[in-house]
């Protein structure tokens, strides 16, 4: 059984930033999903994309009556505005995420690995006390879950699916930010595209995804643990 540290009252105030935030963040993805329901109902449509709300909305307003009753607006300009009063309260957790993330030497380094932006690096630092406590990176990333299961049958060993163990939502960043370091190697010459490329050749997209997730977990535990920044010839 490993013991965490207990977090300090600084650290534990940084995490309440990150669950509120996420809470917000679900509540708005559910506004946004209810708004192009009730839109689409009377035949309002724009294409994919959060960003996109705002052309539906502005849509709402310019449609006849006829068309979009009295009523049906009404509730689209509630829910909007408590789409805008959700976005202002997000920006206003994220800028203080921001200004801890300046103050903090262990976030601003853990932020040069690539795929680990400010609300990635924050929650490393504010959740990891002390990364000594993993003995290495594989280990650190078995604690996420970032691992696949072992099935052992009849002498052979089969890898499953990853355990998920530990803290889902630092796992969750950690995929997140995996996904977006996979688009760009597709498309572009970054420091992993090659690695990236071979892997893809092999294995699906997800098992790729996952698998650069688990060495972004080897590499910000080789940061914290060693209090360097991040150079892309390190060996973790």
């Amino acid at each position: 059984m490993r013991f965490v540290p207990v977090k300090s009252a600084e650290r534990q105030a940084i995490l309440t930033l990150h669950r509120t935030r996420e809470l917000l963040v679900r509540q708005k993805t559910t506004l946004i999903r209810a708004i192009r329901s009730h839109c689409a109902e009377f035949g309002l449509v724009v294409p994919q994309g959060a960003r996109r709300i705002t052309d539906l909305l502005q849509l709402v307003r310019e449609t006849h009556p006829s068309t979009l009753p009295q009523a049906a607006v009404l509730t689209m300009q509630m829910l909007g505005a408590q789409l805008d009063a959700l976005a202002v309260q997000i920006r206003t957790l994220e800028r203080r995420l921001l200004a801890w993330h300046r103050e903090n030497e262990t976030s601003q380094r853990l932020a040069t690995i690539p795929g680990v932006g400010i609300i990635t690096s924050t929650a490393l630092a504010a959740s990891i006390s002390d990364p000594k406590l993993f003995k290495s990176g594989r280990e650190f990333a078995a604690f996420l879950g970032l691992v696949p299961r072992q099935n052992s049958s009849g002498g052979k060993e089969r890898l499953g699916q990853i355990s998920k163990k530990g803290d889902g939502y630092l796992r969750k960043l950690l995929v997140v930010g995996a996904t977006s370091v996979i688009r760009r190697a597709r498309t572009g010459v970054t420091p992993s595209a090659g690695w990236v490329q071979a892997l893809l050749e092999r294995r699906p997209s997800r098992v790729v995804t996952v698998a650069m997730a688990n060495k972004t977990a080897r590499i910000a535990w080789a940061v914290m643990a060693r209090g360097e920044t991040y150079r892309p010839i390190a060996k973790v």
